[in-house]
């Protein structure tokens, strides 16, 4: 267990979390753990897991709660010596990943959801796709991406209302991250 702040940083895919995870980094000394970066790196390895979890995140399923919550445990230990704290970006996806979490890692110390709308999200993670190899930036794995965020973020948002700082993600990334530090200056003190 860290005792250092604990930030769920929440929104749909392509709403610029890690745009703001590299400020809050910046500015903070944060740790960000992006959960699809862990797990790309996993599939990159060539491991009997990174394949298994090629397979599961290609078909545009969620990866069980106990590889995710492995990875961000081994990464979290990794790496509390040096942070002033966790971002942990993508994660949880559902209640039970969030209960688990403060279980056998470390208790959340607040939410940040971007509130981005489908077809702005859809529009990012197309251009995104044009550069980026990666094999999820595609439209019909985006609509697939984007019906499993919301079948399970809302419960979520609300296990997490007393603990959540809603921002809305679709203004200019300074705008955005003048909210951001003033959830971060209020609640990590």
């Amino acid at each position: 267990m860290t005792d250092k702040p604990v930030i769920f940083v929440i929104g749909g895919p392509g709403c610029g979390k890690g745009t703001q995870c590299e400020k809050i980094v910046s500015k903070y000394g944060f740790t960000h753990l992006s959960t699809g970066d862990l797990l790309r790196d996993e599939v990159k390895s060539g491991s009997e897991r990174g394949k298994r979890l090629n397979a599961i995140m290609e078909s545009g399923q969620l990866v069980p709660l106990e590889e995710v919550l492995g990875l961000l445990k081994d990464a979290i230990k990794k790496n509390d010596s040096n942070s002033k704290g966790f971002l942990i970006d993508g994660y949880p996806r559902e209640v039970d990943q969030a209960i688990k979490f403060e279980e056998q890692v470390s208790k959340c110390t607040f939410v940040i959801y971007f509130d981005v709308s489908d077809s702005v999200m859809v529009q990012r993670l197309l251009k995104r796709g044009e550069t980026s190899g990666r094999i999820d930036d595609n439209e019909e794995t985006i609509k697939k991406r984007l019906a499993t965020f919301h079948q399970h973020s809302d419960p979520i948002l609300s296990h997490y209302k007393d603990k959540l700082v809603k921002i809305s993600g679709e203004r200019l990334p300074e705008e955005i991250f003048l909210d951001v530090c003033k959830a971060i200056e209020d609640k990590c003190k």
